[in-house]
C-alpha cells in the first residue's frame, strides 16, 4: 500500500514534467542595448536554424524582420489571391508587433522588396503597389509611415513576390 501511495505522485510528476519544460511565447532574449523578441515556436526554429531575430529592440526602436508574401500551394496569380498573400504577411507582422508590445500605430518605416518580373506576378508594379496599399490600409489606420519600395531579382523563399520589413518606435512598456 505504501508503494502505491508513493507511485501515484511519482507518475503525476513524470507526466507533468514535459508540460512544465515547454517554453512559453513570446520569449525575449537580452541583447546589447535591448532584446530579441521571438513571438512563437515557429519563429524559435527560424532563430535557431537560420540565425536571425524575428524582431529586435534596440533602445526605443523595434526592428521587425521581413514577412514574405508569396503564392501558396494551389493559389493563383490573380489580384484577389495576391491580396490574400499580402494579408497573410501583414498578419504575421501584426503578430510580431503584438508580441513585442507594439502595434501598427508605432510603425515609422516600411521597407519592401519586390520581385517585379516573373511567373508569379499578379500585375505590373504600380498595380501591385495599389493592391499592397489596399491591404496595408486594413492594418495601418493612422499616420502613414515612411516607405521605401525596392525592386529585386528574387527573395529567399521560393515563389516570394514581396517581402515587407518594419521599423517601429516602440519603447518597452514597463
Amino acid at each position: 500500500m505504501a508503494f502505491r501511495r508513493l507511485l501515484l505522485p511519482v507518475l503525476c510528476a513524470l507526466v507533468a514534467t514535459p508540460v512544465l519544460a515547454q517554453e512559453t511565447y513570446p520569449k525575449t532574449i537580452p541583447s546589447s542595448g535591448g532584446e530579441v523578441i521571438i513571438p512563437a515556436e515557429r519563429n524559435q526554429k527560424a532563430y535557431d536554424e537560420f540565425k536571425y531575430a524575428p524582431a529586435r529592440r534596440a533602445g526605443d526602436m523595434l526592428y521587425v524582420s521581413g514577412a514574405v508574401a508569396g503564392r501558396g500551394k494551389d493559389e493563383g496569380t490573380d489580384p484577389e489571391s495576391f491580396k490574400r498573400q499580402v494579408r497573410r504577411a501583414f498578419v504575421a507582422l501584426d503578430n510580431t508587433l503584438k508580441a513585442s508590445g507594439a502595434t501598427f500605430d508605432d510603425v515609422v518605416m516600411i521597407n519592401s522588396f519586390h520581385v517585379w518580373e516573373g511567373p508569379d506576378q499578379p500585375a505590373p508594379r504600380w498595380e501591385q503597389l495599389a493592391m499592397i496599399n489596399a491591404v496595408k490600409s486594413e492594418f495601418i489606420k493612422g499616420a502613414h509611415p515612411a516607405w521605401t519600395a525596392v525592386g529585386t531579382s528574387g527573395l529567399l523563399p521560393e515563389g516570394g513576390i514581396v517581402e515587407i520589413q518594419l521599423i517601429a518606435y516602440a519603447p518597452k512598456k514597463k
